[in-house]
């Protein structure tokens, strides 16, 4: 695996994705705040991303065990 790929950053949780579900390969990216959504009292969501996905904000995880 790709050391630059979202389970290998600082801001990927590999965590159950939103619901009470977990997502296979996957998990949330906690570099943005989550996004709205429309009904006023619903509430917002993190980005769900793969695991092996990647982006511009990768910081390496120096915590990963």
């Amino acid at each position: 695996m790709s050391t630059t790929m979202c389970a290998s950053c600082s801001f990927f949780e590999d965590h159950a994705a939103n619901t009470a579900a977990t997502l296979e390969g996957a998990g949330l990216c906690r570099f943005n705040p989550p996004v709205s959504q429309p009904e006023a009292d619903a509430r917002g969501l993190w980005p769900v991303v793969k695991s092996d996905d990647w982006c511009g904000h990768f910081e390496e995880d120096t915590q990963a065990a």
